[in-house]
């Protein structure tokens, strides 16, 4: 029984991931009702998301986070 990190189930429900680990999870989601009901939360976790409306920051907001940005020195 393979081993899947949640990361693992958020990119196989967007369609990020490779055909191969795609379908071991496929296959997974068939036999293990662990793994089906962890996914069955992310899935509804995700619709919830998209369903939401969202709203514009306000400016004020906005400029305040790029006053604080252009004071801070950019380090990499």
């Amino acid at each position: 029984m393979p081993n899947f990190t949640p990361e693992d189930l958020l990119l196989y429900q967007v369609g990020e991931l490779d055909d191969a680990k795609s379908k071991m999870i496929t296959e997974e989601l068939f036999s293990n009702w662990t793994l089906r009901e962890k996914f069955d939360v992310l899935k509804e976790a995700f619709a919830r998301l998209n369903a939401m409306k969202l709203q514009s920051p306000r400016k004020q907001t906005i400029q305040s986070i790029m006053r604080y940005a252009m004071r801070k020195p950019v380090t990499v």
